[in-house]
């Protein structure tokens, strides 16, 4: 018996020291590097961010910061995102899995190649598949959470509305777009304090190295605030009338390769980089005329009968039994163009769900498509017609108000961060 309780006594020892030493082995593996409000930054979330910018730098024969000066902006970017999480789930928003399949589907096409060949090139960079749909299903949320917080904040007048119109009439055909980088230098100290002679003198020195020739984007990384600072600071295609006032104010006329600034905003200076300058394109529209018929499925209306009846819809049109129109009055479910013979009347086919849109798109005028599903349910569609418009005085103020907007989403967007930032309790661990 004393062999026995001995063996057991031994026993348990040997396995309360192993649970302490997987205990701390998975402390070691995985810990918390950043209190934020009521979530935390995980050291393994740092690491593989670091990881990824660092195979995108490789990848882009782009050079990289110290890992320490990296480690704080992979931090700040993380603890915007836990941030922008935070506030989804208070606002209840979710992306469901149909809307991700459909995300990434799009992102699939953008890069001309099928989803199996994306998973693949995912895979072979080192992230599991599982892993890069969660990423991109919570920048549909991050997405969704500044335009619902950001939007509210954007005012766009008639009257601005009335002059840029008329900007864009007396400008023509000599519309310049811009592709800019970016690096913001905020007032913000390391103690969260107010410093704008210490952001001088940063922005003083930034400056100058870029034109002793230091690379434009690794200073982004370096030594910018922006939230597209691990992106080198890459902001993209902009004309005058879509960036922010400030940046239109100083880049008309500029050539590529010219750095402008330091410019003084509310947050902090800016620093620009001119990479192209290209004409704009001129201001067209390609409308195409279709018309269809709708049938959703439902409780009592299964979604292989719905394409079946599609299916038989588009024999009898064929054939001659029926017209398109009457079937449309009959069965649509699209009141809108049902009582229309199932006419859609012309208009741009970016307004349509990306499915419908890539039918009219590519369809040769006069032939019916086979059954299709879209978000609304299934579809046969025919295209009537195509036509390429001058835009319209209301295309015209449409897209004014996209551009006003565009511009004034930017700037309120790097408001609202800065704030979002400074009103959160964050502790950084490591």
């Amino acid at each position: 018996m004393k062999v026995v309780t001995s063996c057991l006594i031994a026993l348990s020892m040997w396995a309360a020291t192993s649970v302490t030493s997987v205990t701390v082995a998975q402390q070691k593996l995985d810990s918390v590097a950043v209190i934020v409000d009521n979530t935390v930054v995980l050291e393994s979330e740092v690491d593989g961010l670091m990881r990824q910018i660092k195979r995108d730098a490789s990848a882009a024969g782009r050079r990289l910061p110290s890992d320490q000066v990296l480690r704080t902006q992979v931090s700040e970017r993380l603890i915007l995102q836990k941030l922008q999480m935070q506030m989804a789930d208070r606002m209840g928003i979710r992306i469901g899995d149909a809307q991700l399949d459909q995300t990434i589907a799009g992102i699939a096409a953008d890069n001309n190649m099928p989803i199996e060949a994306l998973q693949a090139q995912v895979e072979a960079d080192g992230t599991s598949w599982r892993q890069y749909r969660e990423e991109v299903r919570e920048q549909l949320i991050t997405n969704e959470v500044q335009r619902a917080q950001v939007q509210r904040r954007v005012y766009i007048s008639p009257q601005e509305i009335n002059n840029l119109v008329r900007m864009i009439d007396e400008q023509g055909d000599s519309t310049v777009e811009y592709n800019l980088s970016h690096i913001l230098i905020s007032f913000q100290n390391e103690q969260g304090d107010s410093d704008e002679d210490a952001a001088r003198r940063r922005v003083d020195a930034v400056v100058n190295r870029l034109n002793e020739g230091d690379d434009f984007a690794q200073m982004a990384v370096t030594s910018s605030s922006a939230a597209n600072a691990l992106d080198g600071g890459e902001m993209g295609w902009m004309s005058e009338n879509t960036m922010p006032t400030l940046f239109a104010a100083n880049v008309s006329g500029a050539a590529a390769g010219d750095i402008i600034g330091p410019l003084r905003s509310g947050v902090g200076f800016h620093v620009l980089r001119v990479n192209e300058v290209r004409g704009a394109e001129v201001f067209t529209s390609e409308e195409v005329s279709a018309r269809h018929i709708l049938i959703q499925p439902s409780v009592i209306l299964s979604d292989n009968r719905a394409r079946n009846m599609l299916a038989e819809f588009r024999s009898q049109i064929q054939s001659g039994e029926k017209t398109f129109g009457e079937l449309a009055r009959e069965h649509s479910a699209d009141p809108g163009s049902a009582r229309n013979n199932g006419e859609l009347g012309f208009a741009d086919p970016s307004m349509y769900v990306p499915e419908f849109r890539q039918r009219v798109e590519e369809q040769d005028v006069g032939y019916i498509s086979e059954p299709f599903r879209t978000t609304h349910g299934w579809h046969i569609v025919e295209v009537l017609d195509r036509r390429t418009q001058d835009v319209t005085d209301q295309r015209k103020r449409e897209q004014a108000g996209n551009m006003l907007y565009s511009r004034k989403f930017r700037e309120e967007l790097d408001i609202w961060l800065q704030e979002i930032r400074d009103n959160a309790y964050v502790e950084v661990l490591r």
